[in-house]
Order: structure tokens, then sequence, then C-alpha cells
């Protein structure tokens, strides 16, 4: 693979993998729940303009089709984030930083409890979310299968994004389970972390992003709120300052 960065032109970014070479410093990019690559190439080409070598994968499930994702679960997720952070570490890279958008934080707070990493990039990660129903999703993923998409994103962020009409329950329930799982371990996890909310997030309530802070075992930790940002805040009016702040972090640990 030649040096530089290979872009896909759709007219409104790619919802597949990306990975833009650079030196040896590498950053995982982990997409959410239901989401896609698309949602975080701003942030890599930001980030690969400043020389990181940025790597996004696309997650088991995601980027096709709902029943195609209906037959995947947390494990798969997890497995393609683990395959990310190994072709990082294959290319040579070192450190490697990890950064996680909603459920993406999740699995990077997992691959930072897991696998050796510099530093986290939590953003707008879920602990708790505002749609109660998916606390009843062990239950109604026997009776129901899909959960139809009714809200649409702000025109600026919809425009960028690939997402589905539907989404399988039993995925639902699955995302549930590994917020319980990853809230658990969060005393055991003690790399640095900077941890991102926007104030105006719809899907993940606010506190999420102070109970991360409060409850994870790091030493060095930021917790910084974004007043204009949703959920997808890689997309959102704040997120050049957002993508400074998280530089200066960065270079705050090895300057």
């Amino acid at each position: 693979m030649g040096k530089g960065a290979t872009f896909v032109s759709t007219g409104k970014g790619s919802p597949q993998p990306f990975f833009y070479e650079g030196d040896r410093r590498g950053l995982l990019l982990i997409h959410g729940f239901t989401g896609t690559t698309a949602e975080l190439q701003p942030m890599g080409r930001f980030f690969h303009e400043k020389g990181y070598t940025v790597h996004a994968p696309l997650l088991a499930g995601h980027g096709t089709s709902p029943e195609e994702m209906a037959m995947t679960g947390w494990p798969d997720w997890w497995s393609s984030t683990v395959e990310g952070y190994k072709k990082l570490v294959q290319y040579g890279c070192q450190p490697i930083y990890v950064a996680g958008l909603s459920m993406g934080g999740l699995l990077a707070l997992k691959l930072a409890h897991n696998y050796e990493v510099k530093a986290i990039i939590s953003m707008c990660t879920p602990i708790y979310v505002k749609d109660r129903r998916i606390y009843l999703t062990p239950l109604l993923k026997r009776v129901v299968t899909y959960s139809p998409r009714t809200e649409e994103k702000e025109f600026h962020i919809e425009q960028s994004i690939f997402p589905y009409d539907r989404t399988p329950v039993c995925c639902i329930a699955n995302l549930y389970d590994l917020i319980r799982r990853v809230k658990k371990r969060l005393p055991d996890i003690t790399k640095p972390i900077f941890i991102a909310q926007g104030h105006r997030d719809e899907t993940v309530k606010p506190k999420s992003a102070q109970y991360i802070y409060e409850h994870i075992g790091s030493d060095v930790k930021k917790l910084v709120w974004y007043e204009k940002s949703s959920h997808i805040i890689t997309l959102d009016h704040e997120r050049e300052a957002l993508f400074r702040d998280i530089e200066s972090f960065i270079h705050s640990l090895d300057p």
C-alpha cells in the first residue's frame, strides 16, 4: 500500500472502512451502533493531516442491511474492533490511541482493558440511554423482530450518514448487554481517557459521561462538554473544536 490516503467519493462520504497511512502514531476510530465509518471521516482526515496513521474498520453487520445485522451481536462487533487494532499493529504503529463514538466508545473502553493502547477517546458513550425500551429488549426480542427508525437527524448530519430504516431488536438487546459488561469493568480500566459529551445528545443521557469519569480507574482523565452538539458529535457544529481538544489531550500525554 502506497503512502497517503485513499478517499472514496460518493457525494456524501462512504460507509466503507478506511486506512489513511501516516507516521507510526496510530489512531483507531470505532463507529457507533447501526452507524458506519462515514460518521468518522472528518475526524480521520483531521488526524491524518496531522501525520497520524488512521484506521476505521466497519463493524460486522453494519453498512449492509438490517437483515445482515440481525445475524450479528456484540462479540462480532468486538471481533471487528480487534481486527482493526491488529491492522495498526501490523503496520508498525506505536503508540496506538483508540477513539469510539457511541457504542464505539464502549468497544474502545473494552479494547483498552484487553490490549495495549496509549489512551482512550470516549465520545457520547452510552451508560444510560434515553429510550427506556432498551431495558425490555431481552424480552421483546422474542416477539418483535425490528424497531423502525422514527426520527431523522438535523440536515447537516443526516446528509452524511447511512442509517438503517429499522434496527433488529436482538441487536439492541446485545448493545444493552455490552453496556452492562463495560460498565462493570470501568474501575479496571486505567489508561488515560478523554471523555466528550454533547449537551444536546438525543440518544444517550449526558450523565453517562459523568458516570464514566467518576468510575473509570484512570488517573489521567478529562471530561469536556460541548454545548451545541448532539449525539453524532463528530459531524456536528463543534466537531473542529472537538478534534483540536482531542489533539491537545494526546499531545499532553507525549509532547
